[in-house]
This record gives C-alpha cells, sequence and structure tokens, in this order.
C-alpha cells in the first residue's frame, strides 16, 4: 500500500471541505492519504443540521464567520486557526480506524501529551476532550475525519455555538456539549505546524513508508476541475443552508395595533406555509403578510428586501409592515 501526503496551504473552509470531498470521491483508493488542514474562524455543521439552531447567523455575519456545512452527520462546531483538522482516507478492506487513532495519540506522544481514546470517537488528555472525529464509508473507501484542539479560541466557540432560544421545533441533530481543552494547556510549544510533523512521521512510522508532503493550494482549484466544481458546492449558500432539514418558527407579539401570532414552515430554508392569527383591524395587511412571506428564502436580508419593497408599495399600511418587519428580523437573529 503506499502512502499519499496532502497538506493545506489553505485556511478557506470551503477549499478545504471541498478538497475532502474531491478525496473521497475522485483520489485512487488503493493508497492510504492523509491530508491535514485548518480553516479561519468557521462554523461548521453537520449534514443534517439546521443552522438558526445550531449558531447565532447574526453574529457570524457581523464578524465575518464563515458559516460551512459537511458532508458527513454530526454537530457544529467552531474552527479557527487553533484548530489542525485530519482526514484519513483508506480502501474499504484496509480501513483500519483503531489505527488512525493510533497515529493521532502516537504522535501527540512525541509531544509529550498522553491521549487516549473516549467513546467512539473522541480523544482526551485526563478528562478534557481535545479531538473529536466522524466518518463516512463508500463500497471501496473509508474516511475518518476529526480535529484537534491546539489553541483554539474557546471565548469565540460560546460566541457562535449558543444559538438565541428560538422556537424552533427542528428536526436533524443538535450538539451536546463537552468539556474541552486545548493542546496547549499540556505543552505550550505546540502548533499547527510541530503537530502536522508529528502527525505525518506517527503516520510514515505506522505504515512502514514514506511520502513526499503535497501542498495544495489555489492554483490546486485550477488544475482539478473535480475539485473546482466541490468548491462551488461548499461556498453556494443553498448547500449550506438550503439543506436545512425541515423545520417550523413560532413567534408571537403584541403591537400598539393588535396581536401577531405567527407561524412559518421551513423546507430547505424556503417558507413554504404560513399561518398568521392576529385581532388587527386590519385583514388585508394579514394577507399581505402570508402572500408576501410565502415562497421566501428564510434569510433576514431577502425578508428585510421583500418587507421595505411591500412598505413603499402600500404607504397606507408602511408603518404597521415596518413593526412586523423588524419585529421578524430581531426573531431571525439566530
Amino acid at each position: 500500500m503506499k502512502l499519499r501526503i496532502l497538506k493545506s496551504a489553505v485556511t478557506n473552509p470551503w477549499f478545504n471541505l471541498a478538497t475532502e470531498d474531491w478525496i473521497f470521491n475522485t483520489l485512487d483508493p488503493d493508497s492510504h492519504t492523509l491530508f491535514l488542514w485548518r480553516n479561519s474562524e468557521t462554523v461548521v455543521i453537520g449534514r443534517s443540521q439546521n443552522p438558526w439552531v445550531e449558531c447565532k447567523i447574526d453574529k457570524m455575519e457581523a464578524d465575518d464567520i464563515f458559516l460551512a456545512r459537511r458532508q458527513s452527520g454530526g454537530g457544529a462546531v467552531f474552527h479557527d486557526l487553533g484548530n489542525t483538522n485530519f482526514t484519513f482516507l483508506s480502501p474499504k478492506d484496509d480501513y483500519d480506524q483503531e489505527a488512525n487513532f493510533t497515529i493521532i495519540i502516537n504522535a501527540l506522544k512525541k509531544l509529550g501529551i498522553d491521549a487516549e481514546l473516549s467513546g467512539r470517537n473522541d480523544m482526551q488528555v485526563g478528562d478534557k476532550k481535545i479531538s473529536g472525529s466522524a466518518f463516512k464509508h463508500a463500497s471501496d473507501r473509508s474516511f475518518h475525519h476529526g480535529t484537534l484542539l491546539v489553541n483554539a479560541n474557546m471565548q469565540k466557540l460560546g460566541d457562535y455555538l449558543n444559538p438565541h432560544p428560538l422556537k424552533l421545533k427542528a428536526k436533524g441533530i443538535k450538539s451536546v456539549r463537552a468539556r474541552v481543552a486545548n493542546l496547549v494547556e499540556f505543552n505550550d510549544s505546540i502548533n499547527h505546524d510541530t503537530l502536522s510533523d508529528a502527525i505525518i512521521e506517527a503516520f510514515c512510522e505506522y505504515h512502514g513508508d514514506t511520502a513526499p508532503v503535497e501542498a495544495l493550494d489555489e492554483a490546486s482549484l485550477a488544475k482539478q476541475p473535480s475539485l473546482d466544481k466541490y468548491y462551488q458546492q461548499m461556498a453556494d449558500w443553498d448547500w449550506r443552508f438550503g439543506k436545512t432539514p425541515q423545520f417550523s418558527h413560532h413567534i408571537e407579539t403584541r403591537f400598539d395595533w393588535g396581536i401577531i401570532d405567527l407561524h412559518l414552515d421551513v423546507t430547505q430554508a424556503v417558507i413554504t406555509d404560513v399561518v398568521i392569527f392576529s385581532d388587527a383591524l386590519n385583514v388585508e395587511l394579514i394577507d399581505l403578510l402570508k402572500a408576501t412571506l410565502t415562497g421566501m428564502k428564510y434569510n433576514r436580508n431577502e425578508v428585510k428586501t421583500k418587507f421595505d419593497e411591500l412598505g413603499k408599495a402600500q404607504p397606507d399600511l408602511a408603518a404597521q409592515i415596518d413593526d412586523v418587519s423588524e419585529w421578524l428580523l430581531g426573531e431571525m437573529e439566530g
């Protein structure tokens, strides 16, 4: 079995997740492949998760934080340059999950850190989690990826991953938070490059072979049409938001002109059904609100644009429309 070692020089999460897909779907499975990478500040959600439930979309947009959706399952994680991510790809017949964990544990040992496997897919030092993993399998290949907390900003993890308490009845998986620690707590000289070097060394030692490290960068996109295709998918709003499982959002409030009790059904990030109960005297307003919201993307910019247009088209109702718009935008800030 030959070895292949790839290391990303890019910190754009859509590039790195696209590279993972490219590795999984396109690379020759008849080798053991190791891919090492890290992302700029990003919330990465699992394939079946709801971004509005998992993270604070408004705060992320304000702070230029990426939102990415993985192809694999599992919960939401925050990545920054203090995370080192690893991906192992092997032929299905030769896939050994235990071997992958052993390689990471051996690499950490080289850096004076004693880690151990915890449960099926986490690693910990003492009682603190330092790594989580997820897995994917196809007919001829298997894939194991995970993240190691090197010097991640734990405060930001809380900033973006503790959502506003929305009244959302959501299908899909909700994340469970664990006690976590950075590897620098156990070795203050560790960083992405020293850890990557240790993992590469442990990978080669385990398999009794060696391979050159291939650096991946934006030029790789140009050379690999299928990689570019995966990148476009990862960056696309329809993938990141549109693949959200169906959910409903129920909110109510009282304005001085009446109560609005609003029920939205959202399918693939599009508002498909709207029910409004209200004691407002103006029935036309309620009908207009319902018609405007139905078929719209569940997206704050879209709501603002459509409601601004509606207010201009209906000057007599503009004040009430503005009231509802401001309230709804506030409620969608999760």
